[in-house]
């Protein structure tokens, strides 16, 4: 695959944007070309603009690159979004507009009826509706593609293989999220610490939402949503990186917990088959431990691409039970976008030289 791809960074010095920076370095397809932020940080060196808030350094590559205003005209031929939503909606639509692919971390186009919300492993199919996007809206070249909400890909990704072979009924999910998962500067100190928060806003309205749109169906113009009933509770807890979920569902077919531990367990899809550079070889890893996962321990596994699946066991009430984890700035976000190119690309609807 030729690596002459050019990609900007819309709200490069923001969190998600950073993680953008550091996952695309040295990435085999993409090269980043342009960074774009508000008009406080356009005109000065990356280096400059950005604080600097990952855990590894600024790559030597990025640090002078000159920070652009978010307008059309960047020299790339594809835009990864990392807007707050506060701004993301009409600047998104104007790049593509203007002939920019636009894959988009950001909440604004997600349950748009002629936006493609992927999980690479759930649903690569429902890009299929990109022409029919471009004839409605008057895009030439370009398109909205969008991630899904961190939470959601955690779990939508693990029950994409039970709904595959035994159908689901019911969902219920109760969530442990990360810090990182507010943004940069995120929740007051005084407010978590010793303290566990009830209340994400519109995060449990999301996750009820787009993973029935995931697990739903495209024909071409539209998405008809899946049928099973979904419930969540979001928590934000006090944790750097990592989603925690504690999941229990009910299956249309009966089915023992050697069954489902074995279909999460060999669980592959279309992003391995392609050899995607950041699929991860086991899109979801089954533990055997009666402590695990945990985010210190599991939450990078597989570069923080994979899903971490552990106490898997009836469940008194419905049929089944578990605990999910899932990194969330990196297969919750930026990972999710990247993975999203990729697979646009091998489906051949990214296009290089505007």
């Amino acid at each position: 695959m030729s690596n002459n791809i050019r990609v900007g960074i819309l709200g490069a010095t923001g969190a998600v944007g950073q993680r953008f920076v550091e996952l695309l370095q040295g990435h085999p397809w993409f090269t980043v070309t342009a960074l774009a932020a508000s008009e406080r940080s356009a005109g000065k060196p990356y280096a400059e603009a950005a604080t600097w808030r990952l855990d590894t350094p600024m790559p030597e590559s990025v640090k002078g690159q000159v920070v652009q205003p978010c307008v059309p005209g960047l020299p790339c031929d594809l835009v990864f979004s990392g807007l707050d939503s506060s701004v993301a909606g009409p600047i998104e639509n104007t790049f593509a507009s203007a002939g920019y692919a636009v894959i988009s971390n950001s909440k604004n186009h997600r349950m748009d009826q002629d936006v493609p919300l992927v999980i690479p492993e759930v649903n690569p199919d429902h890009t299929a509706i990109i022409p029919h996007q471009q004839k409605q809206r008057g895009f030439d070249r370009g398109f909205i593609a969008t991630n899904p909400n961190c939470s959601t890909i955690g779990l939508t990704l693990a029950l994409k293989p039970l709904a595959d072979h035994f159908g689901l009924r019911t969902v219920m999910v109760t969530t442990m999220q990360a810090l990182s998962g507010a943004g940069y500067p995120g929740v007051p100190s005084l407010e978590i610490l010793d303290n566990v928060l009830p209340y994400i806003d519109d995060e449990e309205d999301k996750m009820e939402r787009e993973s029935l749109k995931l697990l739903g169906v495209c024909d071409g113009t539209g998405f008809k949503p899946a049928s099973m009933a979904i419930s969540a509770q979001c928590n934000r807890v006090h944790v750097q990186d990592g989603h925690m979920e504690c999941v229990s569902v009910a299956l249309e077919k009966r089915a023992d917990t050697q069954d489902v531990i074995e279909v999460l367990r060999s669980f592959t899809a279309l992003p391995q088959e392609l050899d995607l550079p950041f699929a991860p070889r086991r899109p979801i890893i089954v533990r055997d431990e009666p402590d695990r996962p945990q985010p210190r321990f599991d939450r990078n596994v597989e570069q923080g691409m994979a899903v971490s699946v552990g106490r898997v066991r009836p469940c008194p009430v419905l049929d089944f039970k578990c605990v999910i984890l899932s990194h969330n700035t990196i297969r919750g976000a930026a990972g999710a976008a990247i993975l999203n190119a990729e697979l646009l690309q091998a489906q051949g609807y990214l296009k290089r030289d505007r």
